[in-house]
């Protein structure tokens, strides 16, 4: 079984367009005495914005060739797991304050999040943890338990 889903950061997305729009027309505005900012000095914001909207708009999710297979944006931050190392998946709630992005979270281990506050916490054979944000946590636990037979709490 193969399985595919992309979450957008919609929150992250508004936010990170909401600062290019600002950074670009603030050459434009005046500051006292007629001073304008110059565009050459905010292309680095401009740059810096950019590349963190390509990198972090959506969070994708593939299981295909007995991987689990987890990457951020255009694919340039990814994490490929083998679904021979899981042991357990289960559908969790991250605490409000875990954030977005990649995080280690105190006694929790790893997340990879672009938004929202659900996910599936998969138990590696090692005793790792690792949290993946979605905004379908039941059909992610689907689909690893319907590849690998797994224990799964949900």
């Amino acid at each position: 079984m193969e399985y595919h889903h992309t979450q957008k950061g919609t929150v992250m997305l508004a936010f990170l367009l909401s600062a290019c729009i600002v950074v670009v027309i603030l050459p434009f505005l005046s500051i006292g005495n007629n001073y304008h900012i110059p565009v050459i000095l905010l292309m680095p914001a401009i740059i810096m914005i950019a590349a963190a909207l390509a990198l972090f708009y959506a969070l994708s999710v593939e299981i295909k060739d007995n991987k689990l297979i987890i990457y951020f944006g255009i694919g340039l931050i990814r994490k490929s797991i083998l679904l021979s190392e899981i042991q357990q998946a289960r559908a969790v709630q991250n605490p409000w304050y875990a954030g977005w992005g990649i995080r280690l979270i105190p006694g929790q281990g790893w997340l990879w999040n672009v938004s929202g506050i659900d996910a599936v916490e998969l138990t590696m054979k090692n005793g790792d943890r690792f949290r993946i944000g979605t905004d379908e946590p039941e059909k992610l636990v689907t689909a690893i338990e319907a590849v690998i037979p797994i224990k799964s709490i949900s």
